[in-house]
Parts: C-alpha cells; sequence; structure tokens
C-alpha cells in the first residue's frame, strides 16, 4: 500500500481559494512579490549564476520563485500538491514567454523516488511550516538533489516574537497576510531543521533572517533569524 501523502488538505484549500490572485502584487501575495528579489539574489550569491542549471522549486505555488529563476536562465521544475495555483504558473509562464519553467503536480517525496539526484539546486521556500511531516520534505529534498548540490529552505522561527510579529502583527494588525494563513504550532527552529538536515545529508552552509520595516514598509536580509529565516544546505559527497 503507498504511503499516505505528507500533505494538510486545509492548506491545500486554502492556497488553491486565493489562486486567481498570485500575481497580482497588490494582493494577499504582495509579500511575496517583495521578497522574491532579495531570496533570488540570495540564492545567487551563495550557490553561484543559476544559468544552465537545473533547478527544482518544491512548493512553487503560483510559481513566483520559480519563474524568476528561469528568467536568470535556469531549466526550473517547480511542483506544487494544490492543483489551481499550478494552472496559474503555467499560464503566467505561457502569457509571458518563460520558456525555462515547467510545473508539475506531484509531491517532493513522490518526485525523488523518480529522480534521484538529478538537480543542481533544490528550493523550498515558506512551505515546511504548511506540512504535516517537514523532516520528510528535508529528506526528499536531499534525495533530488546531486551530490554537491545546494538546497535552499526559508521557514518561521518557533518563539514568542514569531508568534508576536508573523501572527499577531502580520496578519491582524498590518494585515500583510491573511488570517490563518500560519499556525504557530507548525514553525520550525533554525536549530531543528539543522538537525532535519543534517539526518539527511546535508551540511548547512549559510543562515540569513528576513525582516519587515512597518514604517518603510520593505523587506530586508539580515543576521536576525528570530522570525523569518533562510537556510543554505549542500549536500554531502557520498
Amino acid at each position: 500500500m503507498d504511503a499516505p501523502l505528507n500533505v494538510d488538505a486545509a492548506e491545500l484549500a486554502k492556497f488553491s481559494e486565493l489562486a486567481h490572485r498570485w500575481w497580482d502584487p497588490d494582493s494577499e501575495f504582495r509579500p511575496l512579490h517583495q521578497i522574491n528579489p532579495l531570496r533570488l539574489g540570495w540564492i545567487e550569491s551563495v550557490a553561484g549564476p543559476l544559468r544552465g542549471r537545473a533547478v527544482l522549486d518544491v512548493g512553487c505555488g503560483g510559481g513566483i520563485l520559480a519563474e524568476a529563476m528561469a528568467r536568470q536562465g535556469a531549466q526550473v521544475l517547480g511542483i506544487d500538491m494544490a492543483d489551481k495555483p499550478l494552472k496559474v504558473a503555467q499560464l503566467h509562464a505561457l502569457e509571458h514567454g518563460v520558456a525555462g519553467v515547467r510545473y508539475r503536480l506531484v509531491s517532493a517525496e513522490q518526485l525523488a523516488a523518480e529522480q534521484p539526484g538529478q538537480y543542481d539546486v533544490v528550493t523550498c521556500m515558506e512551505m515546511l511550516e504548511h506540512v504535516p511531516d517537514p523532516a520528510s520534505v528535508v529528506a526528499a529534498c536531499a534525495t533530488l538533489v546531486k551530490p554537491g548540490g545546494w538546497v535552499f529552505f526559508s521557514t518561521l522561527n518557533r518563539n514568542p516574537k514569531s508568534f508576536l510579529f508573523a501572527i499577531v502583527g502580520a496578519e491582524y494588525v498590518l494585515r500583510l497576510l491573511p488570517r490563518g494563513t500560519h499556525e504557530y504550532g507548525k514553525f520550525i527552529r533554525p536549530s531543528e531543521l539543522a538537525a532535519f538536515c543534517r539526518r539527511a545529508g546535508l551540511e548547512v552552509r549559510a543562515t540569513r533572517g528576513l525582516t519587515y520595516n512597518p514604517l518603510t514598509r520593505r523587506y530586508a536580509l539580515t543576521d536576525d533569524t528570530s522570525v523569518n529565516y533562510l537556510l543554505a544546505t549542500v549536500k554531502e559527497a557520498p
């Protein structure tokens, strides 16, 4: 019997309902549009130029990061378990002539069984806090990347400050995100994510924090990992 899929039906429904607004920079997805240049720039500053490389974006949603990486010259596959956002991503790429990106409705674990060691770079951004078993996704990402390849994660820290900023502040006070976007209990401490990575054969090479200034309404990459943070890892050689 096949193993159950590592998905949360309520999470899929939540993002599917908003799928038609994914590429509206003034919609609920405005934060993703604003942080995308920062995370793309950091990925290339760590892993090097993406041009000509095979890249996988796990939990790609409507394709904001996947399409941006394709525009940098990468050959990108974006995967997700929500069908409506994938259709939005496919349509947007078609309408804007982005040829280097394609999309599939498949889980990271399923793809890992099909295509082990096929990707130079794997990204998994703002996704781990939305699945029942984040360690399983980390392990799948490690399987999918080539030895010596890079895997990037971003997620939310779990502490009182992150509850105050990421849920109370972002969802209820500043209304940067729809209410109910995140569940505090699913947030992941950097030490926990690093442990998942080590068990999967990934070595943590760099960590960055992502902060938001409500006065300037700008995001920035900093050394403060207390709320949002990114991890860069490398797959160890056999």
